[in-house]
């Protein structure tokens, strides 16, 4: 007894100098080497329940670190007093460190230096009042600095519109507070995010079982379990804002044992705390993306409406898409006649038998009435090396004009935020596409013949000029079909004009992509034939003559003139046509069905 007096004398000289800003652990084996000094004790250990494991395990001892094993629990026993084995006696005093954690003091001392019952009784009384105050002034000086960095967190992340900074914050807040624990943040797919951040992608799978995690992000509450291997208890934390949960905090403890009331408190109002400032930081984002989606759609369409032609404005969406939402490949698709037809301008991919599979999963899901023409991570053996699709319609007057398909290899590269941009910009360049086609179809009908579908006179004439002054020679050839006014009498006038289609159709299938086959009048068609020697163009004759005879239905001939250029001469196209056309009368006079041709000195029948 009186040794115990001095250490309660002691003990108020040691509380002054005691620093409060240490662990509880710390503070706890301080004052069992004081209590094992004064009373002479071979060791004193403090322990605390696992509920878990239903033992308790060793927190502080007061020499060196407690390497005691677990103890079980001793049922609704107060003190007990056991033989420790050798020399030595062990009495162990339980009590309760707070409402909800069972706590005990082992002392071990020699067996011919015992205590008596009612002295333990008085130490129990006295260690648990003091270790119940101490764990609340040490619990109140650490809930003052945990709430303090609440605050700075606080007022941090709600300074900062910026999503990595608030992550950030987070993941440091949480090191200073539980520097022993692990963490990690758990965001979706449409988080891409800079930095070394512990980030893990949050699976939304409905075809797998629910986890912790998974609950904590769909229902908004706090979720605990306990891992077998290592034992470990792990808290999830949903990151929530006023509009939707944005994630789901992650922290794993260095022991398997349930979070206490105050620890789970804490850590709800730091996530809802950073649920706030992330959804701000997102709603700034989200308004400088609307303004940015704005400026880019204005200024594709200003773009678009400078590009006449429309292979330049597809080659300019291809290119304003890739680099927009970092597409590997684009292709735009015409839909006309029940037919789909892929629009010059698009990447190369897609005039490959390999872009097939991604088209007919576009197709599918189209016909089947699915808008979200949308997909972050297909089968790559189903496919092909992209990963990620997006389509869009071509729209106009509510009535589908065509498809954009945009392909990337990297899984989720395309977020839902992009596919809904896609949709908007391919809705309004579609209306520029359009007016290209309708201007592009014009000029074609312009220059066209209605009946033949040849090109007219004046655009041999602008060609024939052109190439004049920029080839070294040419050939133009005249045709007349021999009497063409006998076929309309006999046969009639719709006879005629298909006999004349026919002829026409013979010429365009027998002469070269760079050539010009025209309605020169009537029944008369032309075909100018650039940088060919006159020897080619007589053959080319022959062979177009030849095949008249032999294809058309009823039978018809033509007469057939020629006449041929080079640099050397001074002669230009009205004299060109000029002598074309003398050629022909010599080979309609001289009995049809022939060819003459008429150079520069000579007229003669070939």
């Amino acid at each position: 007894m009186k040794r115990y007096e001095s250490f309660k004398q002691k003990f108020f000289h040691w509380f002054l100098a005691f620093q409060d800003d240490g662990p509880f652990s710390a503070a706890a084996g301080e004052l069992l080497a004081l209590l094992k000094e004064e009373l002479a004790l071979e060791q004193a250990v403090f322990y605390l329940y696992d509920p878990v494991r239903a033992a308790f395990y060793p927190e502080a001892a007061a020499v060196g670190t407690p390497d005691a094993g677990p103890i079980a629990a001793d049922g609704e026993r107060k003190v007990a007093v056991v033989d420790a084995g050798g020399p030595h006696m062990a009495a162990r005093l339980f009590f309760m460190l707070s409402d909800e954690t069972p706590a005990m003091v082992e002392l071990m001392y020699r067996k011919d230096g015992g205590f008596d019952e009612r002295l333990l009784w008085e130490i129990r009384t006295d260690l648990a009042r003091l270790f119940r105050k101490l764990s609340a002034v040490l619990q109140g000086e650490g809930e003052e600095k945990r709430y303090g960095q609440l605050h700075h967190f606080a007022a941090k992340i709600h300074s900062s519109m910026h999503i990595d900074v608030v992550l950030e914050e987070i993941i440091r807040t949480l090191q200073n507070v539980y520097p022993s624990f692990t963490y990690h943040l758990l965001l979706s797919h449409d988080n891409h995010l800079r930095g070394n951040l512990p980030i893990k992608t949050l699976v939304l799978d409905e075809r797998e079982k629910q986890t912790a995690a998974l609950r904590a992000f769909l229902t908004g509450q706090v979720q605990c379990e306990e891992m077998e291997a290592p034992p470990r208890s792990v808290l999830y934390a949903p990151i929530k804002g006023v509009q939707a949960v944005y994630g789901v905090i992650e922290i794993i403890a260095p022991y398997a044992a349930p979070f206490p009331k105050r620890e789970i408190h804490f850590i709800s109002l730091l996530a809802s705390t950073a649920g706030s400032a992330l959804e701000n930081a997102k709603l700034y984002e989200q308004s400088r993306r609307l303004v940015a989606d704005l400026q880019l759609i204005n200024d594709t369409m200003r773009q678009l409406n400078a590009r006449p032609r429309l292979h330049e404005a597809i080659e300019y969406m291809v290119s304003q898409i890739q680099q927009s939402f970092g597409a590997d490949e684009v292709g735009f698709f015409l839909f006309a006649d029940g037919k789909r037809e892929l629009l010059p301008g698009s990447t190369p991919f897609f005039f490959d038998h390999r872009s097939e599979p991604y088209i007919e999963w576009v197709e599918k899901r189209r016909q089947s009435g699915n808008d979200i023409l949308f997909a972050g991570d297909v089968c790559v053996s189903a496919f092909g090396s992209f990963r990620s699709i997006m389509a869009a319609p071509m729209q106009q007057n509510k009535e589908t004009k065509g498809l954009c398909i945009a392909l990337a290899s990297e899984p989720y590269r395309f977020t839902f935020e992009m596919f809904k941009l896609l949709e908007s910009l391919v809705q309004h360049s579609t209306l520029a596409f359009m007016n290209a086609m309708l201007r592009e179809e014009l000029e074609k009908m312009v220059v066209t013949d209605y009946l033949t579908k040849l090109h007219t006179r004046r655009y041999l004439d602008e060609v024939i000029q052109t190439s004049m002054g920029s080839d070294a020679s040419g050939a133009l050839i005249l045709f007349d079909i021999d009497n063409f006014k006998q076929i309309n009498d006999v046969y009639g006038h719709q006879t005629g004009d298909g006999v004349l289609v026919q002829v026409a159709e013979t010429v365009r299938a027998n002469i070269r992509d760079g050539d010009v086959a025209a309605r020169w009048g009537g029944e008369e068609l032309a075909v100018y034939l650039p940088k060919v020697p006159l020897s080619d163009a007589i053959s080319i004759a022959r062979r177009i003559t030849e095949k008249v005879r032999e294809q058309t239905i009823p039978t018809v001939t033509v007469s057939c003139g020629v006449s041929w250029w080079e640099r050397q001469g001074c002669e230009d196209a009205k004299q060109l046509f000029k002598r074309a056309d003398a050629a022909l009368y010599m080979a309609k006079e001289t009995g049809k069905n022939c060819i003459f041709v008429h150079d520069d000195c000579h007229l003669y029948k070939v």
